[in-house]
Formats: structure tokens, sequence, C-alpha cells
């Protein structure tokens, strides 16, 4: 299918994909020092809902694109423009990126960007992780989606080989919406509140999380998109998640989070369509507070 995979950016996210895919391909993982130092010392080990210790080879920076590579773009979506720096030069025609972050329309940027140096998907995934500390990350599995494309069915076979539950998506844009919603109930709520996902679904919380969801329903549907977001149906999955959202881990970290790609998305889309969201507008406006 693909010579070989390389995930560019491996976080927490992005080291659990390339792991289970090691299993089945080459991979390389592309991340930060500590990581990169730990990995190649002890290897990368997984714990949780598959634990074990991952022999993948990793890099700080890329050098190299090979023939008919896949290349999980997993970096925070604020980073994607650096990221696209050093790509550049390096794509070759075969090459296929799929795009693997939170947020709206960021596949259309990079599109833009690589002026279609190369083919370009993006994937949406449930999958949650946490990095605990250089080698090591925990995470638990849930499904992956992925836009329609001519490489759509070799990526989902790809993964479902290496144990990710995937499928190729019949309604991307909806589903976009859908996982947008969620982030913006999720990341700003447990970054603010420093709880776990699952910690975040309490009766006093309900009407905020209602907010937050109606907000964005209205936006979506003045964007084109007739969103049904069932609050009990969203909590009940939100439930499902004991880990610490990417925000909350961002936070923690001191690092800059992608508010301004979710809540924030969400407030710039309802100034454009004219639509007041004043709950994602505070929620976006505090953590920018926390990230100063």
């Amino acid at each position: 299918m693909f010579e070989e995979v390389i995930v560019f950016g491996a976080g927490a996210i992005g080291s659990t994909f390339g792991a289970l895919l090691s299993l089945r391909t080459t991979v390389t993982l592309i991340g930060r020092e500590p990581h990169v130092k730990a990995i190649r010392k002890n290897g990368l080990q997984l714990a949780n809902d598959v634990s074990g210790t991952f022999h993948v080879h990793a890099e700080t920076e890329m050098k190299h694109i090979p023939p008919r590579a896949l290349l999980l773009l997993t970096t925070k979506a604020h980073e994607s423009q650096n990221a696209l720096n050093q790509l550049r030069s390096l794509l070759k025609e075969d090459t296929v990126i799929l795009v693997l972050q939170n947020g709206l329309g960021n596949e259309a940027i990079i599109r833009k960007q690589l002026k279609n140096k190369a083919e370009v998907l993006r994937g949406l995934t449930d999958v949650a992780a946490e990095f605990l500390t250089p080698g090591k990350i925990r995470f638990w599995k849930n499904q992956t989606v992925i836009e329609d494309g001519s490489a759509a069915d070799k990526i989902r076979a790809l993964f479902k080989s290496a144990g990710l539950e995937t499928e190729v998506s019949k309604d991307f844009l909806k589903d976009t919406w859908r996982k947008l919603t969620i982030n913006c109930i999720i990341n700003p709520l447990t970054a603010l509140l420093q709880a776990r996902n699952d910690e975040i679904v309490t009766e006093t919380l309900k009407p905020i999380r209602q907010e937050i969801a109606r907000e964005c329903t209205m936006v979506a549907a003045a964007d084109g998109v007739n969103l049904e977001i069932n609050i009990d149906e969203c909590d009940a999955k939100i439930k499902g998640y004991h880990n610490f959202s990417s925000m909350s881990q961002d936070v923690i970290k001191g690092k800059t989070t992608e508010i301004d790609f979710l809540n924030g998305k969400v407030v710039e889309l309802g100034k454009h369509h004219h639509i007041s969201t004043p709950v994602n507008t505070t929620l976006t406006s505090l953590i920018k507070s926390l990230e100063e």
C-alpha cells in the first residue's frame, strides 16, 4: 500500500498511531528531541488499551520522504505552517498527506499552501491519548473517519490491519462539525477546570455544555450543515473518556492551545454570519487569558 508511514508531529496521538502502524509497515516518527531520545533508548511505550514497547525509528527533523509514502500530519493546528515549510521541498507526486488535527477547514488551507504537490486528505479521530513523559503514552481506542479520496480506502485498510478502527466518511463536513462541537465542549472546560474529560459531565455544567452545542449548531446551519446534537448522547460519549484533553495538557505545560481553531473558529464564523456566540466567546477569552 505505502512504502513508509511518516508521522510529522509525534506527540500523544501521532505516537500512538505510529506505534500501532509499525506492526504493519515501516514507520518514522518526527518529534521533539526529549521524546525522540527516549524512544531511541527505551522504545516507545504504550499503556492502557494496548500495552507494550514499540521499537520505532524516530528523528527530530524531516530529511527525506521516500516514494509512495503516507505522511500523517499530527502537529497542533497552529503549527501547520511551520510543518509545511519543512515538508514542501521534500514532497513527491505520489506522497499522500493525512491531516489528523483538531479544527475546521485545516485540509483546505494545507491544499492551498501546497498547490496540489501531494494528495491531501483529512482524518478525524476519537482516539484519546495522554503524553505521560518522553517515550511513554497512554491511550484509549476509538474510531477514526477519513475524508473520501483516491487514497482513502488504502489508508482505511492499513489502519484497520493495525487495529485502528477506521471508516471512510459518507458526509465528512457534517462529521467535522460534529467532532468540532464535541471538542468545543471538552477542551476549554477541562482546561479551565483542570479536570479529566468525564469529570465535566455534571448537572452543574450541563447548561454550559448545552449552550456550546446550541451555538455550534446555529453557526453550522448558517454554514450549510444541518447538525443535530443531542446533549445526552454527547454526554454519554464524553463519559467514555477518562483522559486529560489535549488542551488541558497544553495548559498544564504552558503551551499555546488550539482554541482559535475550536471555539475561536465558531466565534469567527458566527461573526461572519451575524450570529451571537457569547458562551464560545467567553471560553475563548478565558483560555487566551490562561495562555497569557
